[in-house]
């Protein structure tokens, strides 16, 4: 009986020395995996006439996912470019008016090459009858009689010059009058064009078109439902690409650096551990307390350090997973 005692407290201090070395922890850091998780919202105010995801599914950027119904838009653009359009027959053009003072024109530029052939013609017959009469051989009367001749010539081609400065008037005139009637008009087409390329936007708004690649994380959004600008339809993450945000203390700090490799676990659900490679991409410089969720190699440091480590995902690590690192 004394024997069975002995033996039986034996048995007890084995198992506690087996259960303190069971509850060694053998790991230099843990925390939970994240990834960038993004929020997208509509771009468009109205009924979503399609949207084709799913929790899960995987997305390209550039993809187009579905489009909100936005009629009235494509309403308001045909009216706009009506506008526009009207606004060009709203214009005056200047060129019936301007043929026909150029008409005109030319009537008196034809008038002065006569008359200044006229007056050439009788410049030489005074000059002729000039000598005629020093010798004699014309009376005085026939010389003054084309003297006034040639004044009367040089009055009319004075006036058709004149006409002419004036019918050159006019036509400058009626450039610029339809030019300052023209720009008002005109100044109408500007502010049209640009609600038209607004308006074009917004219709193009209406797609839904992802940005980003990745996976479809939450859907908050579905077919036939009423949707305003900025509410959101579905989060994506890249899930390729996951980060373990894990807590160090400050011993352990001078250990770790930016870009080196480390050892990341999780359990295989077997009693074992699936391992890969990470990168430590990331290290706070301002010291934190210890979340509660997360355990530490040494319990008692309040202040730890955050790191993030990059792992390539091959479809195991999930967010908020648990996870943990030896460095």
């Amino acid at each position: 009986m004394k024997r069975y005692i002995v033996s039986s407290g034996l048995l007890l201090l084995l198992m506690s020395i087996s259960a303190c070395d069971g509850g060694k922890k053998d790991y230099d850091a843990s925390g939970s995996f994240e990834a960038i998780e993004r929020v997208i919202s509509a771009e468009a105010t109205g009924v979503i006439k399609e949207l084709n995801i799913q929790e899960g599914q995987i997305i390209k950027a550039k993809d187009t996912l579905g489009y909100i119904d936005v009629d009235n838009l494509f309403l308001q653009a045909e009216q706009v470019k009506a506008s526009i359009e009207a606004i060009g027959s709203k214009t005056n053009d200047p060129a019936p008016q301007i043929s026909v003072l150029n008409a005109q024109l030319k009537t008196q530029e034809s008038q002065m090459a006569t008359l200044g052939q006229q007056i050439t013609n009788v410049e030489k017959e005074i000059k002729r009858f000039q000598n005629l009469v020093k010798a004699n051989a014309a009376p005085q009367k026939q010389l003054d009689d084309l003297v006034a001749q040639k004044l009367v010539l040089e009055k009319q081609l004075d006036g058709v010059v004149t006409q002419k400065s004036v019918l050159q008037a006019q036509i400058s005139s009626a450039r610029q009058n339809v030019a300052i009637q023209n720009t008002a008009v005109l100044s109408e087409e500007e502010p049209n064009r640009k609600r038209l390329a607004l308006i074009q936007k917004q219709i193009t708004d209406g797609l839904i078109i992802s940005d980003y690649q990745g996976t479809i994380t939450t859907q908050l959004a579905y077919d036939g439902e009423f949707i305003s600008i900025g509410k959101p339809l579905y989060k994506i993450a890249n899930l390729q690409e996951m980060h373990l945000r894990a807590y160090i203390t400050g011993d352990q700090l001078p250990q770790v650096q930016l870009n080196q490799e480390v050892t990341v676990r999780i359990d295989n659900g077997e009693g074992g551990f699936n391992e890969d490679r990470g990168r430590i991409i990331w290290i706070s410089d301002k010291a934190e307390f210890t979340p509660k969720t997360i355990q530490t190699k040494d319990e008692r440091a309040n202040l730890v350090y955050a790191v993030k480590i990059q792992v390539e995902n091959d479809g195991r690590y999930k967010m908020g997973m648990y996870g943990e690192i030896k460095f």
